[in-house]
């Protein structure tokens, strides 16, 4: 390889740092607009948000389908990197289970729309699922098995039943402004504690 080569690799570099920067800006853009008009919102509003044109987002997402998976997938990777972030920041692994949990509640019921998408007949969403859960279980997992092996929590449940309440408890909300899913889930969590046990006589 030339210098010139070499120089050339050096200067492509920060393009590529730029558009992956642009590009999880307008991801970004993207799920906010999605939660405030759900994913059927124009593409123009998201385009508004993220301060350029739609042929940019056009650009990067050819289609909606496109633009809705990048959506999702970006929202689990975050979630699935804050999870082990949590257990080194957080005060306790039950600290960090309960913080990681508030997220996960935000992922779900801020999905506005999505559900009735990833329930439809076009194949390209059905990879969805098994992703979420490939990159979701062995956080929760670890957080859990954290949680536990302190003594905070009880250790009789796994990942798998936990996500599952969590999304039934978020997903029974429907119209119902007098539905408070979030608190329910704080109940659901509080369950887990293990109580404590006073020394042996």
């Amino acid at each position: 390889m030339s210098d010139s080569d070499r120089g050339a690799g050096r200067a492509a570099r920060p393009r590529r740092a730029d558009a992956r920067r642009n590009e999880k800006a307008l991801l970004d853009a993207a799920a906010a607009v999605f939660v405030a008009s759900g994913v059927e919102a124009p593409i123009r509003d998201i385009a508004a948000r993220a301060g350029t044109g739609t042929a940019t987002i056009y650009r990067h997402f050819p289609t909606r389908a496109d633009l809705i998976i990048a959506v999702y997938r970006h929202q689990v990777e975050a979630l699935a990197e804050a999870g082990p972030a949590l257990l080194t920041t957080s005060g306790t692994p039950q600290a960090a289970l309960g913080r990681w949990i508030d997220l996960f509640v935000d992922f779900l019921v801020t999905k506005r729309g999505l559900a009735v998408v990833l329930q439809s007949d076009d194949p390209c969403f059905d990879p969805l699922h098994s992703y979420f859960l490939d990159r979701l279980l062995p956080v929760c997992t670890q957080l859990l098995d954290a949680a536990a092996d302190s003594g905070e929590i009880r250790s009789d449940l796994d990942a798998h039943e936990l996500m599952r309440g969590v999304a039934s408890l978020c997903a029974g909300a429907g119209n119902n402004f007098r539905y408070d899913a979030r608190r329910l889930v704080e109940l659901l969590i509080a369950g887990l504690h293990r109580p404590h046990q006073p020394p042996a006589r």
